[in-house]
């Protein structure tokens, strides 16, 4: 029997979660080290599988099966395709960067690596499940480490952050338990793969399917987030802690994008043809007002989470321009999203660390004091606004294409030059953020802050050369991604 890869790299995490919690004694360094190796050993197992996808076979691959509530007809299923590895090799990466971003956290270490490993598994699980029942129950576990780590390791308005997050959360999971409920009334199956294959109908419908469309739809467009339903982000994202940001921005917000794809347009392609004008002029919405708001910030980290409700718009214009390349533009934007946005809250992380200032209208001239974050910083930035040979830029350019090429809306071009105005405005407030925290006088109350760490320079040059490398060499990506993708063009009709 073939060893069971997606199993080990899915429950290694929570295994480190538990062995922290049980150990005896209370050597912080201990918990760091576990957390660094039970995180270590999936982002390996997760680059094999990245490398040993067969991409001329295409279809699920590494696939577990095994029965798991039988009068459900319920399966412990796993596999992944072109659309999922890709983001499962994402959630490893920051998974164990993350660990290493944490590493001076001081205050209770054994509950905060604990929680922060439990919320690893959580994000591998949505994007490995093959079976409904196994991805809801995924999907919720997420919320009770995300609690936690905000409430307690986060700042300024924690609880409030961390309830509100809950409460937008489990709406969404309202909405879309009902949407699955009523899949499986339909359907009478669980399987992700049968149901996107066979169409509804098999049973006597419970509902229309444009109602379990919208169900399901409204619970990952909570999550993107999608306008208007992104309030929660900002809070969420200014007071968690840097880690926990990062892991917010760089995969957990994906599962939304992820959803969409793997269950709204692979399931009910009529639906998604028939609603996509309606969801791109709110993507357009989302992008400009998202970049707009943006413009208006002086909080450093509130800035850059306002920034990701304009750049998961690309994702939610990409998606329903229901083309090849435009849905693999948005999947290479998910990917690329999590990395720059990743390292601009580590980039931001360190600043409110080293210089105790969040206030960018506070900062100045810190260029000369900490060379090596302002390079690193000024690089995710360019990323952020799509400069060519950034990741950013290869993801931006193909949802473009792909959008302005499409023929599934009416006036779709028009709308994808609407769309662009967003990357001027994302170079505005970039630009404007660069300058007001690096340039200027040197103020003299900074001469004595640090500059990064071996530690944090490690994990800075790790997230830039993934920067580059996808950027010169989107095929890394974009070939896998395609392959994911073709099936599902295939159902649209494409």
């Amino acid at each position: 029997m073939d060893f069971n890869w997606l199993s080990t790299i899915l429950f290694l995490p929570a295994a480190g979660a538990i062995v922290i919690a049980l150990i005896k004694g209370k050597d912080e360094k201990l918990y760091k080290w576990l957390a660094a190796v039970f995180t270590a050993i999936p982002l390996a197992l997760a680059i094999y599988l990245f490398v040993a996808f067969d991409r001329t076979a295409g279809g699920i691959q590494f696939e577990e099966s095994y029965l798991w509530i039988s009068p459900l007809n319920s399966y412990y299923h796993l596999g992944v395709d072109g659309l999922s590895l890709p983001l499962m090799l994402l959630t490893t990466f920051l998974g164990f960067l993350a660990v290493l971003i944490s590493w001076k956290v001081t205050s209770r270490p054994r509950e905060f690596f604990a929680w922060l490993l439990l919320l690893e598994t959580s994000i591998i699980g949505v994007f490995v499940s093959l079976d409904l029942l196994l991805f809801f129950i995924m999907w919720e576990i997420e919320v009770i480490p995300m609690y936690f780590l905000i409430s307690v390791w986060g700042s300024g308005r924690k609880g409030y952050s961390a309830t509100k997050y809950v409460i937008y959360t489990l709406l969404g999971s309202a909405f879309m338990l009902a949407g699955i409920l009523s899949l499986y009334f339909t359907t009478g199956s669980l399987s992700m793969v049968d149901i996107a294959n066979g169409g509804l109908g098999m049973v006597q419908a419970a509902m229309p399917a444009a109602a379990i469309f919208w169900l399901l739809f409204i619970g990952f467009a909570v999550k993107l987030p999608m306008f208007p339903l992104h309030t929660w982000l900002p809070d969420a994202h200014t007071d968690a802690p840097t880690a926990v940001s990062v892991m917010l921005a760089g995969v957990l917000i994906k599962m939304g994008g992820y959803g969409m794809i793997r269950l709204c347009v692979s399931m009910f392609p009529s639906q998604a043809q028939e609603y996509a004008q309606i969801l791109i002029i709110l993507a357009l919405i989302g992008i400009i007002y998202g970049a707009a708001v943006t413009l208006m910030q002086k909080d450093i980290k509130r800035m850059i989470a306002y920034s990701s409700i304009s750049h998961m718009g690309y994702v939610l214009l990409g998606i329903f321009a229901l083309g090849e390349v435009s849905l693999t533009g948005a999947s290479l934007q998910m990917f690329s999203h999590g990395i720059v946005t990743g390292l601009l809250f580590a980039m931001a992380g360190l600043i409110i660390h080293n210089v105790e200032v969040r206030d960018l209208t506070k900062l100045g001239g810190l260029a000369k004091q900490i060379p090596i974050i302002m390079v690193v910083f000024v690089i995710a930035g360019l990323a952020s606004l799509g400069l060519p040979t950034t990741s950013g830029f290869a993801a931006e350019f193909l949802v473009f294409l792909g959008s302005y090429t499409s023929n599934v809306v009416a006036h779709l071009n028009v709308y994808t030059i609407i769309a662009i105005i967003g990357v001027v405005l994302t170079a505005g407030y970039i630009l404007w953020m660069l300058q007001q925290a690096f340039h200027g006088p040197v103020k003299k109350e900074f001469n004595k802050v640090k500059d990064a760490d071996g530690l944090e320079r490690f994990y800075m040059f790790a997230l830039v050369a993934v920067i580059m490398l996808v950027g010169i060499y989107p095929a890394v990506l974009t070939d896998v991604f395609k392959v994911g993708i073709e099936p599902i063009v295939k159902l649209i009709g494409g």
